[in-house]
Formats: C-alpha cells, structure tokens, sequence
C-alpha cells in the first residue's frame, strides 16, 4: 500500500508540473502574438504621413477587430511590394470609410484673422 500511495504522489506531482509547463507556454504563445501585432501595427505607423498614425489609432479605438484585419492586409502587400507608396490619412480614412467603417475623428475648424487665430465657435461668438 505504501508504494501505491508514494506512486500515485509521484504521479500528481508530475501531473501538476506539466499544467504548469502548459499553461506557460500558452501564456508565451500569447505574448508572441501580441508582440506580432504592435509591430506589425509600428511597420504601418512608418508608412503612414498626414494624420494617418491619427486615423489608425482612432480606427483601431472604434473598430478593433476590423482595424487588425486590415493592418495585417495592409503589411502583407506593403511586404509583397504591391504597396511602395506611402499612405496619407486621408487615403486611409477614405479605405476605412470604402469598406463601410465610418471612423469619428476629432476636428477643428480655425480662422487666421488679421495674423490671430480664432476657432470658429469664437468667431461667431464676435459676430453676435
């Protein structure tokens, strides 16, 4: 009976080393994967001009799934060498906005007047 009791511990000792082992590299496959993701997301930042880092961290905020998609799109023909050219923000607004993603961006609207600049809720603020 001894032998059957110093087995079975044995047994659950190495049983519980291998969950150990298993859920670490689940947690290091997960990092490598988020690792993935940041640069291929920084590669894109490099071949974005014009508020288009701007376009795509708003994009990525209201759209997570889909903005990963196309980052991944968009890295594997800029990899390919389909895509040389750098994007603006306004190429890749108007790409979110063809696939029918309606991204929200922060905008002011400024008035330079006599070398001052007004937005233009002040200036109508004057008028009245």
């Amino acid at each position: 009976m001894p032998e059957d009791l110093d087995i079975e511990l044995i047994k659950a000792r190495k049983l519980k080393e291998m969950r150990e082992h298993a859920l670490a590299m689940e947690r290091s496959k997960a990092k490598e994967t988020q690792k993935e993701t940041l640069t291929e997301k920084d590669m894109l930042k490099k071949c974005l001009y014009d508020r288009g880092g701007e376009v795509l961290d708003m994009a990525e905020s209201q759209f997570p799934y889909q903005t990963k998609i196309l980052i991944t799109k968009l890295i594997s023909l800029i990899r390919s060498g389909d895509l040389k050219d750098r994007i603006s923000g306004g190429e890749l607004l108007a790409l979110f906005r063809s696939l029918g993603l309606n991204i929200r961006l922060k905008t002011n609207i400024n008035i330079s007047d006599h070398g001052k600049i007004f937005s233009i809720s002040e200036k109508l603020k004057e008028k009245e």
